[in-house]
């Protein structure tokens, strides 16, 4: 079935409605995307009234590593139509949930030092010329945090007649909505995923349908933050044999 970029993923066939198993693989860890089991499964029990997210049926181990076991989400990859998404994200910043996450980057600080840190383990000569592209100035942290997904690519939003999944809750946390934000709008992300950036308007008009006006400036000023960060970590996965991230990694030095 559709997916499978970090873990394996199979539909399993049932007569009471399909299923979906997840089994993590125990890969080298990603400087940007956490993969944890548990952290999934908190997530899904605790959004299951919302109805944006699947069914949890059962969480375990195997030989191999973790596993999680849920409902299968109808519906295809999200590929047009930025406002329903916005409307999405906006929803679940919203939410007072009692999820054990993490802290998430907040503000302009913290991402230079994910940035520099995902750097710092790049070889090419391209690690260079990144780092004379870093941002000038400072946005301060927020203390408007809220639990996020962490990974809102089109591959992980579903989409049907009967409404929005956002599905893969490997690698949430508590911190900035504009990560969300940041992370679906990202130029790289979409190319990967949807096979081309948003259009201007495209990107305006979820701003707008996100509703939140200082949320949305808060993410116009750390915007060449976000896409410093994403660059340096296309050049990290173009360096560990992802050939897919060369043009993704030009797009993201040209939104900088």
């Amino acid at each position: 079935m559709y997916g499978g970029r970090t873990n394996q993923v199979w539909k399993v066939l049932g007569g009471s409605g399909d299923k979906v198993l997840k089994l993590y693989r125990a890969t080298p860890r990603n400087p940007l995307f956490r993969n944890d089991p548990e952290l999934e499964a908190q997530c899904l029990r605790a959004l299951e009234p919302t109805g944006f997210v699947p069914r949890l049926r059962a969480t375990g181990t195997h030989d191999t590593g973790h596993w999680v076991f849920y409902d299968h989400a109808p519906g295809s990859p999200w590929q047009e139509g930025s406002e329903g998404v916005a409307g999405l994200l906006r929803e679940l910043h919203r939410l007072e949930v009692s999820v054990q996450a993490p802290d998430g980057c907040n503000g302009s600080r913290d991402l230079a030092e994910h940035a520099e840190r995902i750097l710092s383990v790049c070889t090419s000569d391209t690690r260079a010329r990144l780092a004379q592209l870093r941002p000038k100035g400072h946005v301060p942290a927020t203390t408007h945090t809220c639990l996020i997904h962490g990974d809102t690519v089109a591959g992980n939003i579903l989409v049907a007649p009967t409404g929005i999944t956002l599905i893969d809750w490997q690698c949430p946390a508590w911190g900035d909505p504009c990560e969300d934000i940041a992370m679906f709008l990202s130029p790289a992300m979409q190319r990967l995923y949807r096979g081309a950036p948003l259009s201007v308007t495209e990107e305006e008009r979820f701003l707008a349908a996100y509703g939140h006006d200082e949320t949305v400036a808060r993410y116009r000023d750390l915007r060449p933050w976000y896409a410093w960060r994403m660059a340096a970590y296309c050049l990290w996965r173009i360096e560990n044999g992802a050939a897919d991230y060369a043009q993704t990694l030009e797009l993201e030095i040209a939104a900088l």
